[in-house]
């Protein structure tokens, strides 16, 4: 069996989220997707807590579906939809902790993943009478992170505390700005707590396996989406029963964590070095020569996770830990077609091209990862077939994003996508990547 679980998301109770971020859109857009389980993310709203307790009902244990009635219809009408089970949700949520330690300030964000309802309802109410968690679903809070962590533990000792995007440099555990060098300086002797870390939409595997500090530690990734349209973007595989006691044994012992999905690493906002308002991107050891000053304006640049990443390893690029797990880099659907189609991903034409697609083949994930070759060129056309393919080798071209502004991924020069349109190919014998 495999499971595969987005557990970091928002909704429409955080800042900068899509009004539609309610937990039938989240079900649907799973479905869509081929996401089993899905986080509800902000756990310690009021509001959304009370909205989780009116419209889910246990599934299993510690796992919640929509109530009969609330799901939204797929409107597709392709062969398999009608065996599509509902979602699954585990209570989830992100708190930022910003606070002084060894005389500076740090901004570390935490993903909580907790074990039932009645442990959010308990969480949400404590860290209430110590600051705001009305306001934004995920609430700011002028708390320790190694404090926040104590408490989930003494609220629920079955609760996870994973590290979220831990690279990112201005909100994260490991961050240039105001994080730590190791998860040790952060969590002190509690850390013993703490089983997993979330790579972050920079960061892959690859990059995290050159820290011997982080083998004991599962690699997580998620989605981090503020919308539901964006589920899955990067999402977790386990081989294990879809419920959060299993779910949560797997990510403490690793056994039936079967590794990860990913954005590349490129696409992400902080991957390279750089300053955006003078249109400047670096590599790190461009930005090491430059003594990390802008040479246009002379403020100091954004250095970037493989920055990070290069500051703290102690391994040579392409280290891989015996224990490691794999992973797969994705391009999400509407990306590709928007280049086969040669037009904007939040078009029309690409919308309809998704869903016709969805139809005919089935969920966005398979799509992506499994689905034959001459499946694909027969459904979608020889441009769709050759773009996922060249994904799935990882023959793409790419423009790193830095200092908050996203990369681009590539599957097509202009003369390629011509010279392939020009010749076509049959894809019959051609097996398919791994």
């Amino acid at each position: 069996m495999e499971v595969i679980a987005d557990l970091h998301i928002h909704s429409r109770f955080s800042i900068a989220t899509a009004r539609d971020a309610d937990l039938e859109h989240l079900d649907l857009w799973g479905r869509y997707k081929g996401v089993q389980v899905v986080g509800t993310g902000d756990c310690t709203h009021p509001q959304w807590l009370a909205e989780i307790a009116a419209k889910l009902e246990p599934a299993a244990a510690g796992v919640y579906s929509l109530k009969p009635g609330l799901a939204l219809p797929l409107n597709l009408e392709g062969p398999g939809w009608e065996a599509v089970e509902p979602v699954k949700f585990v209570i989830t949520g992100e708190v930022s902790t910003i606070y002084k330690k060894g005389g500076k300030v740090r901004k570390v964000h935490l993903l909580l993943v907790l074990p039932d309802l009645a442990a959010a309802q308990q969480l949400s109410r404590r860290l209430g009478r110590l600051g705001n968690v009305a306001s934004d679903g995920r609430p700011i809070l002028g708390l320790d992170a190694r404090f926040v962590l104590d408490l989930v533990m003494e609220i629920d000792p079955r609760a996870l505390v994973i590290p979220a995007h831990i690279w990112t440099p201005w909100f994260s555990v490991l961050g240039s700005k105001s994080g730590f060098d190791s998860l040790e300086e952060c969590f002190e002797a509690s850390t013993t707590y703490i089983h997993a870390v979330e790579t972050g939409l920079s960061s892959d595997p690859a990059m995290n396996w050159r820290v011997s500090g982080l083998d004991r530690f599962a690699l997580v990734s998620n989605s981090d989406a503020h919308s539901p349209q964006k589920l899955g973007r990067e999402a977790n595989i386990f081989h294990v029963a879809p419920t959060y006691p299993d779910l949560a044994r797997a990510l403490r012992t690793r056994e039936g964590f079967g590794g990860t999905l990913e954005f590349f690493p490129q696409e992400g906002k902080y991957h390279l070095d750089g300053h955006r308002h003078c249109g400047l991107r670096l590599s790190p050891d461009e930005a090491e020569r430059l003594g990390g000053l802008c040479p246009n304006c002379g403020k100091p640049l954004t250095l970037g996770v493989m920055h990070r990443v290069q500051d703290l390893a102690d391994r040579r690029n392409g280290a891989r830990p015996a224990a490691a797990s794999p992973f797969e880099s994705l391009i999400s659907l509407p990306g590709i077609l928007a280049e086969v189609l040669g037009v904007n991903a939040a078009s029309k034409k690409v919308r309809l091209a998704y869903f016709r697609l969805l139809a005919g083949l089935g969920p966005e994930l398979e799509i992506l990862r499994r689905l034959p070759l001459e499946a694909l060129a027969r459904e979608g056309g020889i441009l769709l077939a050759h773009g996922i393919d060249r994904m799935r080798r990882g023959h793409v071209h790419i423009n790193g994003g830095y200092d908050g502004a996203y990369g681009e991924i590539c599957l097509f020069t202009p003369a390629e996508r011509d010279q392939l349109l020009d010749q076509g190919t049959d894809f019959s014998h051609t097996p398919a990547s791994p």
